[in-house]
């Protein structure tokens, strides 16, 4: 067989090596898991809460704001803790079970609303979720300020 047919094929294929291959140890993005908006979320059973937030004002105060859907057959008392200034506070928020997605934080006056001197905008807070038997979890809240429109009412 001359070399001259066997040439073109073995260049081909090397090209073709040659340019997927950065591609067979790549991270697919799209299999990630992310929180595709300002706020984090967390799954504990049966309850997926999702956009959790913290939006503070110039005062130390922060409404967490959050949407909560319980897929289960019963309502659910969602444990909510955090530090506030040395204490361990601890608040209970119920959860109705579904078709209805459950927000807090809307009405600022009737949220949860943390203190402490380490509520600043641009930092992370630790608040422990938990119901039930369910383990719970620790989860890193993001602290933002009422600067961008959609947050304004939200402040405190």
């Amino acid at each position: 067989m001359p070399r001259g047919f066997i040439a073109p094929f073995v260049l081909a294929a090397a090209v073709a090596i040659g340019a997927s291959g950065c591609t067979f140890s790549a991270e697919i993005a799209t299999q990630k898991d992310y929180d595709p908006s300002d706020g984090v979320g967390t799954t504990l059973g049966d309850i997926a809460i999702r956009n959790v937030m913290l939006i503070t004002n110039e005062d130390g105060q922060a409404n967490l704001v959050m949407s909560v859907v319980n897929t289960g057959e019963s309502d659910v008392s969602l444990q909510v803790q955090y530090d506030g200034d040395g204490d361990t506070v601890t608040e209970f928020l119920d959860v109705p079970t579904l078709p209805a997605l459950t927000r807090f934080g809307d009405d600022p006056a009737a949220g949860v609303i943390l203190e402490g001197s380490d509520v600043i905008a641009g930092s992370l807070v630790p608040v422990y979720f938990q119901h039930g038997t369910i383990p719970g979890e620790l989860v890193l809240v993001p602290v933002l300020d009422g600067q961008l429109a959609e947050y304004e009412l939200l402040v405190p």
